[in-house]
């Protein structure tokens, strides 16, 4: 058999090249190049300020919040994603240089430093977003941590009011746009275009760069607490005209989210393309894993919505800096237009942190119960139906800003209504659980997991959806329930069901399955402890996003705070597990679950170019149970059909 590499006649160099000695080193690609390219390009921004406020006649003419924007937060990052060499490739097509053989030595890992350089492989991208997102993950739970540990008795303790408002405001966009979206974009990247038989995504230097943006929204996220003033601190939703008001911390929040949300938008077109294009033959849409279809919908999902909120930020970056008026009423300003714009990215956005865990339930409930998906098409055209309703449901975070009254029963009728695709999912997963021949590995253990705490979850969300609730229960702990049972019990258990199922084909190794399920269930039972009791002291009016609270609150706040700390402890389990078993962990079958679909169909981690040849999908991917059913098949596998024909 010959690869794909081979066919294709380019020579496979086994890594990059050596890299050369001397002053040439210093024009290498790499974080070298990147520690002199960073500072000079942060140079050659202050200048551009300078110039223009010199020419324009304003002092003063070094003014510290553009200067931070322009040459801190925009033009150092550009410099650091040069100097990694990011843009090579393009800058050298867009000045005429000759082209350049593509020899594929900045494609797939070959040692640890491969994981460390801009490399196009999908499957080093993949493990690059999940080890760079659970860094940002732990960031944001000790965040979480300080904030519990000040919430454990009445009364100021360690922060005071504006610190503690920084803290929980990092902990939630830490979560959100550094953790859970590129943590489902990470999983995606490794496995769908292993999933569609495809040799990599559309465009590899395109989802190499979407990386490499992610840490530096992350970092400029973290550092917004050195800045004069403190960290952002209105909340992740940033409303204004409060966060215009706010200290410089506000515009590393903004800044953080153009750079997080270009990433995803980067993300979400390559998958696009790169689904409709780049199918295995006889891959129909109609045979296409769930998990695909999960991640088409969502990138339609962050195609369309991101640009609002990039526009929102955008916004009051303006009124804040350059000292316009888009959300300022003494201006002539409409403060209720950035919820608007916000809320109507924002709810997709929770589409965007769902669906994927939908996939990868559908994919792990099947395995593991060894039962077809019921209702297969139903699942898929539900996907379709939140992505459109998705979109006629953003007002109902808002029916006690002050918006037209007329908006509340149109958006409370449209968000009960969103609950029927999402309760056809669930119901199928129920039924392809019912009379199946479970198997509670520790992927499927998250897996049903999820699907109880999101039930809750969701069933939260429809007494939020009544006007009467939501007026009693908005900006009290009933929300915060709601919204961690949501995507903490629905995106934080399919995102760690995903790792467990996968972490064979990703790491070669065999996870310990013991402290798998230690794992499981120190989390599920933290998680519960922690926030359960929120819908309780919710309805009794424990306000949310205050840093201190009535004596009559205090006996419940101890209790959530000791809770919430051994669900942190619960980490220390995973990381270890994680670590241990990638350098010792006894060797991975190619499909060790029995799967159909094509990513178990190669070996453990798979060829650098995935396949030895293109494979031919036959049917449908959840044919469990159905004798001698295929999903595809191979050319041994048809050598070896063949040759038993013969035999009869």
């Amino acid at each position: 058999m010959t690869s794909i590499a081979e066919r294709e006649q380019h020579p496979v160099h086994h890594g990059p090249p050596r890299p050369p000695g001397g002053l040439r080193r210093l024009l290498y690609p790499g974080f070298l190049r990147a520690a002199w390219m960073a500072p000079l390009f942060f140079g050659i921004g202050c200048g551009i300020v300078v110039l223009c406020r010199w020419w324009g006649g304003w002092h003063p003419i070094w003014f510290g919040e553009i200067i931070v924007l322009v040459g801190a937060l925009t033009a150092a990052p550009i410099g650091f994603l040069a100097g990694i060499g990011a843009f090579d490739y393009w800058v050298r097509y867009a000045i005429g240089s000759p082209t350049q053989p593509e020899d594929h030595s900045g494609h797939g890992a070959y040692s640890w430093k491969d994981y460390f350089r801009v490399n196009t492989d999908h499957k080093v991208i993949g493990m690059q977003y999940l080890a760079t997102t659970i860094l940002f993950f732990l960031a944001g739970g000790l965040l979480a941590m300080l904030v519990r540990a000040e919430l454990a008795k009445p009364g100021m303790q360690f922060f005071d009011n504006q610190t503690y408002n920084g803290l929980f405001s990092v902990h939630a966009s830490l979560m959100i746009f550094l953790f859970v979206i590129p943590a489902f974009a990470g999983l995606a990247n490794f496995v769908v275009p292993l999933m569609l038989g495809a040799p990599d995504m559309a465009f590899p230097r395109l989802n190499a760069l979407s990386f490499w943006l992610l840490p530096i929204a992350g970092i400029m996220m973290l550092s917004s607490f050195a800045a004069p003033g403190g960290a952002f601190a209105a909340g992740w939703t940033g409303y204004a005209p409060l966060s215009v008001h706010q200290p410089m911390g506000t515009i590393f929040f903004n800044m953080g989210v153009q750079w997080a949300g270009a990433s995803s938008i980067m993300t979400a077109l390559n998958f696009l393309v790169t689904i409709i294009t780049m199918r295995a033959p006889g891959m129909t849409f109609w045979r296409m894993p769930l998990l695909v279809w999960a991640n088409f919908t969502t990138s339609l999902l962050v195609v369309i919505a991101t640009p609002f909120i990039a526009g929102s930020q955008f916004f009051v970056m303006f009124d804040k800096v350059m000292h316009t008026h888009f959300f300022d009423v003494a201006g002539g300003g409409y403060p209720l237009g950035y919820q608007h714009i916000f809320w109507f990215y924002s709810h997709p956005a929770v589409y965007i942190m769902m669906l994927p865990g939908f996939g990868i339930a559908s994919e792990v409930i099947s395995v593991f119960s060894r039962k077809p998906i019921f209702g297969y098409r139903l699942m898929a055209l539900s996907l379709m139906a939140i992505l459109v309703l998705g979109f006629s449901v953003w007002a109902h975070h808002m029916f006690v800003s002050g918006m037209a009254p007329w908006l509340r029963v149109p958006m409370m009728i449209t968000t009960l209504m969103i609950a029927v695709p999402t309760g056809i999912k669930v119901f199928s997963w129920l039924a392809t659980i019912w009379e199946g021949k479970i198997n509670f590995s520790t992927p499927m253990l998250w897996a049903v997991g999820f699907v109880s705490m999101f039930v809750i979850g969701g069933l939260s969300g429809v007494y939020l959806g009544a006007v009467p609730i939501d007026i009693h229960t908005s900006d009290t702990y009933f929300i915060v329930a709601h919204i961690h049972y949501v995507l903490f019990g629905g995106s934080l258990f399919t995102i760690f069901a995903g790792i467990y199922y996968w972490f064979p084909k990703m790491t070669g190794r065999q996870y310990n399955e013991k402290l798998g399920k230690l794992h499981f269930w120190l989390t599920f039972v933290g998680f519960n402890l922690t926030f359960f009791p929120m819908h309780l002291i919710g309805t009794q009016g424990m306000p949310r996003r205050v840093s201190d609270y009535a004596p009559q609150f205090a006996t419940w706040n101890l209790f959530i705070s000791v809770a919430s700390f051994s669900l942190g402890a619960s980490t220390i389990v995973f990381l270890y597990n994680m670590i241990t078993s990638m350098r010792r962990g006894a060797p991975a079958e190619s499909n060790p679950w029995r799967a159909l679909t094509l990513e178990w169909q190669v070996t453990s981690p798979p060829p650098i170019f995935n396949f030895d040849e293109i494979p031919q999908v036959v049917g449908n991917p959840y044919e469990y149970g159905v004798p001698g059913a295929r999903h595809a098949i191979l050319s041994g596998d048809r050598a070896a059909t063949e040759a038993e024909v013969r035999s009869h």
